[in-house]
C-alpha cells in the first residue's frame, strides 16, 4: 500500500512539473509577442543590397533536397525542425536571414529562435521566390 502511495506522490509531482514548464514557454511566447513590433523580425527582397547581402548569413530552412536543387548563394542549410537543435550554428552576432520557398515555414523558424533569445535572425518575406523575383542585389 505504501508503494503505491510513493508512485501516485511521484507521477503528481511529475505532472505539476510539466503543467509548471508548459506555463513558463507560453508566458515567454506571450512576452515576444507583447513587446514585438508588427514587422519585428522581416525583411523584403527588396531590401538585399548587395552590404546586406555581403554582411548576412542565409540560412535556408528547406529540406536537403530543395536545398540542393537551388538556394542563395552561400547559405547554409538548417531545415525549420531543427533550427532549436542547431541553434549554435546561427551566429548571435551576425544578421541572419532564414528563408524557406514563400517564408511561412521560416517564421516559424524565426519565432522559436525569436522567443530563445536570437534578436539577429529575419524571416525573407516571400522566401527563395521573392528574392529570385525581386532581390536589388543577387551575386
Amino acid at each position: 500500500m505504501k508503494i503505491r502511495h510513493v508512485i501516485v506522490a511521484i507521477l503528481f509531482s511529475g505532472l505539476l512539473n510539466i503543467a509548471h514548464a508548459e506555463n513558463a514557454v507560453i508566458e515567454g511566447m506571450q512576452e515576444y509577442m507583447d513587446f514585438s513590433g508588427y514587422e519585428a523580425g522581416i525583411i523584403v527582397p527588396q531590401q538585399i543590397d548587395q552590404t546586406v547581402f555581403e554582411a548576412a548569413l542565409f540560412v535556408d530552412t528547406r529540406d536537403a533536397g530543395q536545398f540542393e536543387k537551388e538556394t542563395i548563394p552561400g547559405a547554409i542549410n538548417i531545415e525549420w525542425r531543427q533550427v532549436l537543435n542547431q541553434i549554435d550554428e546561427i551566429p548571435e552576432e551576425r544578421m541572419t536571414i532564414l528563408f524557406c520557398n514563400t517564408g511561412s515555414l521560416s517564421s516559424q523558424a524565426v519565432f522559436a529562435l525569436r522567443v530563445a533569445g536570437r534578436t539577429n535572425v529575419l524571416v525573407l518575406q516571400s522566401g527563395i521566390n521573392g528574392w529570385r523575383n525581386d532581390a536589388a542585389y543577387k551575386p
